[in-house]
């Protein structure tokens, strides 16, 4: 698991810049499976030992991550387009896909038969096999190099960040004020209004008595301090709150929430929603990459979509039917991937990427914040005292297994009525950043905007 993740972070990260959402989607989808992948390992390698899980999650993944640190390096793209770098993003995403097919059929042969133990290490062989995929791209670019770029200097331009930044020209670091065909613009709806003591301050800088730097526009950097003052970011940690938060939720409770309903097997439910979630981390950042360049969509109409669809999807939960369990499980797992693949590329194109590690996972927080209240919080303390109710005790127990709808039926419901209020959240974010999206993606290209100074 950690191979291909960082083999994909070596070989796609010189093209976040063009392909955002495509990026975000392979690397996110990767994390995934990674559910399904464990529970393989859990099953066969490690004999269903917990302590056997525990000791290779605290040892084993820390020295595989400082192993594959070595792969991890910067990398200049290619100059143009090159049909090449297509290929390798259709293959990790076939590899990937292929992947987690065979995760979720091997997990339901495993729940269904009995298999011989040589089986099932042929299967953990294979699934490792398919994680290292992507090693067979940079050991072909290592037997056949790329062709030579076409212009030397074209290399030195982008072969780092500030080159980047660097190729769009050497802008002045104090612009002029407000010049008659632009001061409609500046003051449009891609900067925020201005009261009258504001203008009379630009006013006075047009005419030189007073220097103030320009604070960055949406699209520019934004420093921490900076961003953390902007209506979007708030709107968006929000959302993307809501939509993380309530999944985990579910996510953490799967196993409950299936012996509450009648199936005592949860591993194919943890692979059906890990599958799932895989599907719409892949999935959201291919669509929204194709809308945003074809149609200027902001990629947050994606998380209003999968939010709607998350308040039917808990209140089939919440009903209990039969037949529905699967059904409500493989759907929340999507819109629960689509919530990641969405923010990643959103926060790059609001507020720029130099800073955007800190920015990104900030807005990460929103899924610990989220599982510590709506799971630790409100889906325990529901089902301890459903627990509790129905074994006739005063207190509520730790330990108590709960049966029936009613152990995370409350629980749903609030889920529905948060994500109803993240459904509005995101309808106004996506109205507000819209002229954004028509600003950056103009043409059908990402324009990267001029370096504000900072």
């Amino acid at each position: 698991m950690g191979l291909s993740f960082s083999l994909s972070a070596v070989l796609f990260f010189p093209f976040l810049i063009g392909c955002r959402g495509t990026v975000a989607g392979i690397l996110k989808g990767y994390v995934g499976l990674s559910a399904a992948v464990f529970t393989e390992i859990y099953s066969v390698l490690l004999h269903s030992s917990s302590s056997n899980l525990l000791l290779f999650l605290a040892i084993g993944i820390p020295v595989l991550c400082f192993i594959m640190m070595y792969f991890v390096r910067p990398c200049a793209p290619a100059s143009g387009d090159d049909s090449e770098e297509h290929r390798h993003f259709l293959f990790i995403q076939a590899s990937s896909i292929v992947l987690g097919l065979y995760l979720l059929t091997t997990t339901i042969m495993a729940d269904t038969y009995s298999l011989s133990p040589l089986i099932s290490y042929t299967f953990v062989f294979i699934m490792i096999l398919l994680l290292m995929a992507p090693l067979a791209i940079p050991v072909k670019m290592t037997l056949n190099p790329m062709r030579t770029r076409k212009s030397g200097t074209l290399d030195q331009s982008i072969g780092s960040s500030e080159g980047l930044v660097q190729g769009e020209g050497n802008a002045d670091k104090t612009e002029p004020l407000l010049t008659p065909s632009s001061s409609a613009k500046n003051l449009g709806s891609f900067h925020e209004s201005e009261d009258v003591s504001e203008v009379a301050m630009l006013l006075a800088e047009g005419e030189g008595a007073v220097k103030k730097k320009r604070r960055p526009k949406r699209g520019e950097d934004f420093k921490f301090s900076e961003a953390v003052i902007k209506a979007d970011f708030w709107l968006l940690f929000l959302v993307y709150f809501v939509g993380v938060g309530s999944g985990v939720t579910v996510l953490n409770n799967l196993a409950q929430i299936g012996i509450a309903q009648g199936v005592h097997e949860t591993k194919i439910l943890v692979s059906l929603f890990s599958f799932c979630n895989f599907v719409g981390r892949l999935g959201g950042g291919v669509v929204s990459e194709h809308f945003v360049r074809s149609r200027t969509l902001p990629r947050t109409v994606w998380m209003t979509f999968t939010q709607i669809i998350m308040i039917i999807t808990y209140l089939m939960f919440a009903s209990a039917m039969d037949g529905t369990l699967y059904i409500a499980t493989a759907l929340l797992g999507i819109c629960f991937g689509v919530q990641f693949s969405v923010m990643l590329p959103t926060v790059s194109e609001l507020f720029g990427l130099k800073h955007f590690g800190l920015l990104s996972n900030f807005m990460a927080l929103g899924n610990p914040i989220g599982a510590f209240l709506f799971s630790g919080l409100l889906a325990g303390y529901i089902y301890d005292n459903e627990a509790a109710k129905q074994h006739g005790l005063n207190r509520i127990g730790s330990n108590l297994t709960c049966l029936g709808p009613n152990c995370f039926r409350l629980t749903f419901l609030v889920l529905a009525a948060v994500c109803g209020v993240g459904t509005i959240l995101s309808i106004v974010l996506t109205k507000r950043i819209k002229p954004v999206y028509q600003t950056l993606y103009s043409g059908g290209s990402f324009r990267l905007p001029q370096s504000t100074s900072h």
